[in-house]
């Protein structure tokens, strides 16, 4: 039988022997002092004698009970702790055996091999955007005096063969302007068509 259904049945016993002394009590109460009394009282006294039987009997199969919970807590903290252990040593043997596969000497070569990759690659773009036409140590006076001449050539009005907004360095005077649909004729003046 189990602990705890052993403990609802005495739980059943001792209510009924509540119950009985409860009516015990009741009828004691309306009775007068007499050899009727007499034996109630002593009948109310066995039923209070067996309650007390019953409740240190109750007592020590709950005590029991809660060991058994603990005992079985225990066992089962135990199996968790064992579960987790043979993982532990699973994980470890795993990563020894990948970790083993891994050469420190390799890996440092290879980080080696790639920085000299990578100042390579750094020297190669630094040479493709050299610049070939612009010498590196230009003089900026001289571009600011270049600067200053042209604004003084535009400021000064256009000269012969200038178009507008353009310096005359710029025009080719052999070739008519774009927007000319045929060449001019020598000698001929075209009127302006109205």
């Amino acid at each position: 039988m189990h602990v705890d259904t052993r403990i609802e049945s005495i739980d059943v016993k001792l209510a009924k022997l509540n119950a009985e002394l409860t009516t015990y009590q009741q009828r004691l109460a309306r009775m007068r002092d007499g050899p009727g009394k007499s034996a109630i009282k002593s009948k109310a006294l066995k039923v209070l004698q067996q309650r007390k039987l019953y409740e240190s009997q109750r007592d020590q199969l709950q005590q029991q009970s809660w060991n058994m919970e603990q005992a079985g807590m225990l066992q089962d903290n135990l199996k968790n702790t064992m579960t987790t252990v043979e993982a532990m040593k699973t994980t470890t043997k795993e990563l020894k055996k990948q970790y083993g596969k891994v050469n420190i000497d390799k890996i440092e070569k290879l980080q080696d091999e790639m920085a000299d990759l990578m100042d390579m690659g750094n020297e190669i773009q630094e040479s493709i955007s050299r610049s070939y036409d612009v010498p590196e140590d230009v003089d900026e006076a001289e571009l600011d005096a270049e600067l200053e001449a042209l604004g003084d050539e535009v400021e000064m009005g256009m000269g012969e063969g200038e178009m507008e907004g353009m310096p005359s360095f710029m025009v080719d005077q052999s070739v008519p302007p774009t927007f000319v649909d045929e060449p001019p004729e020598h000698g001929k003046v075209k009127e302006a068509a109205g």
